[in-house]
């Protein structure tokens, strides 16, 4: 893997995003798609190579979307929820991740 300024494939995914929606795309008869939590300037190809190093699949397809932070209301004022960067990774038919 070329790392790019000596990061580790650990230092590209922080771990997996479980939702219900990202647990019933994991279980479906087609391809299964994973979605991870991602350090905030990792990019397609780092985060292919980290998936392979890590969890030894071979991903088909990676999406990667930004989510923005949002506002909340707090009893003080105004306050802020940190935004945060998801990997949508579609891996082949047949594979699993089994360790999440």
């Amino acid at each position: 893997m070329a790392r790019q300024s000596g990061k580790t494939p650990k230092d590209y995914i922080y771990g997996p995003r479980i939702t219900e929606k990202a647990t019933y795309l994991s279980s479906s008869d087609k391809n299964p798609v994973y979605t991870f939590e991602i350090h905030p300037k990792a990019n397609k190809p780092g985060v292919m190579n980290a998936l392979k190093e890590l969890y030894k699949v071979s991903p088909i397809a990676v999406r990667i979307v930004n989510l923005p932070r949002k506002k909340l209301m707090t009893r003080t004022g105004v306050g802020y929820k940190n935004g945060t960067k998801k990997a949508i990774v579609t891996l082949k038919k047949g594979e699993k991740i089994e360790e999440i």
